[in-house]
């Protein structure tokens, strides 16, 4: 299975998660490095986020960019109005590309959701020239992603069966310090530098914060969407008075942490 991630609509994800990663590429881009004229290749685009602030960093010469998601895929497509920008749907394990075709890879909030990661950073490595870059970076849901670790810590005080799901988002591939960089090291990469990226997510009320995962969006999103009436909607006001903290409803800014890591191609 190429990817975990529970996809319920383009739309959807924007607002649980893709308004976010538009926060986090540029910082991502700047750790990577770019050089004009570059072929750069986007591993699980998603809707684009990665791909379109490529294109507006640089003069480069091709951005590829691949997703597993028809979804993301097709919604990607309609955004797009670079002609440098190619669009495909692939498998992050199975990249559709010769050898040493690209100057860059880079891949966005996504390895955590590939069961075989390191198949993918293979991959990635596979497809990129040698002295040529690799980057990638994952959010840390264990240390660095208060907002999500608010709703898992306040649904598993209602609900016993949500403490083995939290232990899976906590987690993931990738998300353990250090883990990203050793398996960029065992790849083969060469002067492997890990580092953390910070953003702020800012949400304008406890709606903002909460609809995407009450439309089923996402890892919680689906569990939420399984609840019964009655559990679901002591879950809703828990949430909600976790969020607001005793405060009245507005809005709230959290801190939110990716690991990053880069390696050389040899």
């Amino acid at each position: 299975m190429p990817s975990s991630f529970n996809v319920e609509s383009a739309d959807g994800y924007e607002r649980l998660m893709g308004r976010w990663s538009k926060r986090l590429a540029p910082l991502l881009i700047d750790f990577a490095g770019l050089a004009d004229g570059a072929r750069v290749l986007d591993v699980g685009c998603g809707t684009g986020s990665l791909a379109f602030t490529l294109a507006q960093r640089s003069d480069l010469r091709e951005i590829s960019a691949i997703d597993y998601s028809p979804v993301f895929v097709e919604a990607a497509k309609r955004a797009n109005t670079d002609p440098r920008i190619t669009i495909q749907q692939g498998d992050a394990c199975a990249l559709p590309f010769e050898d040493n075709r690209f100057d860059r890879a880079m891949s966005l909030l996504v390895l955590h959701f590939v069961p075989e990661a390191a198949k993918a950073m293979a991959e990635m490595a596979r497809v990129v020239r040698p002295d040529g870059v690799v980057a990638a970076a994952v959010w840390d849901h264990y240390g660095g992603m208060s907002n999500m670790r608010m709703m898992w810590d306040t649904v598993v005080m209602l609900d016993e069966n949500a403490l083995p799901l939290r232990r899976k988002y906590c987690f993931q591939p990738m998300m353990r310090p250090g883990e990203m960089k050793a398996c960029f090291i065992a790849q083969g990469l060469a002067e492997v530098e890990e580092t953390s990226l910070l953003i702020r997510m800012d949400y304008l009320s406890f709606d903002d914060y909460w609809q995407p995962i009450a439309a089923g969006e996402g890892p919680l999103g689906k569990y939420v969407a399984g609840l019964e009436a009655g559990r679901r909607k002591a879950v809703d006001a828990a949430v909600r008075a976790a969020y607001e903290a005793g405060e009245p409803d507005g809005p709230r800014s959290f801190a939110s942490v990716a690991w990053a890591c880069r390696g050389r191609v040899v």
